[in-house]
């Protein structure tokens, strides 16, 4: 790894006090380093756009949130870059690095003391009279809810063209193992080892009590057709991008044909960081 790119969360003047001690350390080690550009105005040098940085790039080290970590993820998508996150933000479930640990956690990363943990991503699809109107990758979710004023939505599922049901429901959650700690959790799904090969289908407050989540395998095919529906039903992506849905139309999940790879340090222990994130065993 010669290359490595910094992408920082933007708005936050940490990363740039961070980095004005990581980028002599970086040089001294024989590195080249690209730096996003609003990062790199805030320190006077060159920048890159973060869409470029992938293709530059052996890795990226992104500081931030889970949601600078989802950003960049979607950004890098089929390249397979290997990403390190440190976490700047709040929980930080895919953002694991801390910032007191940042130095010999890189030191042993670029020594090779570490290994690649694959996360399945998911595409989806928005059909619209027989036409594809939009086509998203995600690492966490795919969600299809209603606005705040709209009334309950009916969503008839499929699952490798066999009818699951047609959930009244506010909404309906698909989401991979790394997703299952974030909305699906929330909405009463279970949590999944990060790298199983599973999808979560979580509804979010179904009409029928008996609607619960499911796990299937990754290599189904989901089919969600908006059958009935008040205006203002979104698909959202990642929690962070939104896309406008109409009655009948139709949104196909399936497993994406390459993987998030992240960059774990040796002694990251999984069990570990659900205990410190969810605060499992305190009282």
């Amino acid at each position: 790894m010669n290359k490595i790119g910094i992408i920082c969360k933007t708005g936050r003047a940490e990363p740039a006090e961070i980095l004005k001690q990581l980028l002599p350390w970086l040089g001294n080690k024989g590195y080249e380093v690209l730096i996003d550009e609003e990062t790199a105005a805030l320190l006077g040098t060159e920048g890159y756009s973060r869409a470029q940085i992938p293709s530059l790039v052996d890795m990226v080290i992104v500081f931030g949130g889970d949601g600078t970590m989802l950003g960049v993820a979607r950004l890098i998508g089929a390249r397979g870059v290997p990403i390190l996150g440190v976490n700047l933000g709040g929980l930080g479930f895919i953002t694991e690095v801390n910032r007191d640990e940042l130095f010999d956690v890189i030191d042993k990363i670029l020594s090779g003391k570490y290994s690649l943990e694959e996360r399945i991503m998911l595409t989806a699809r928005v059909y619209r009279n027989n036409n594809t109107v939009a086509d998203f990758t995600v690492l966490n979710d795919v969600v299809i809810n209603k606005g705040a004023l709209a009334r309950i939505i009916e969503l008839e599922t499929y699952v490798d063209s066999r009818y699951v049901t047609t959930f009244r429901a506010d909404g309906l959650i698909i989401s991979t193992p790394t997703g299952s700690t974030a909305y699906s959790l929330a909405a009463g799904g279970p949590i999944l080892y990060p790298t199983l090969n599973s999808i979560i289908l979580t509804p979010i407050c179904p009409h029928t009590l008996t609607n619960r989540p499911i796990v299937l395998p990754d290599g189904v095919t989901i089919v969600v057709t908006l059958r009935a529906a008040g205006e203002d039903v979104f698909l959202t992506l990642d929690g962070q991008i939104g896309f406008p849905l109409q009655r009948d139309d139709t949104v196909e999940i399936m497993k994406a044909s390459f993987t998030t790879r992240l960059l774990i340090p040796g002694e990251r222990d999984y069990f570990h960081i659900l205990r410190t994130k969810l605060k499992w065993g305190e009282r």
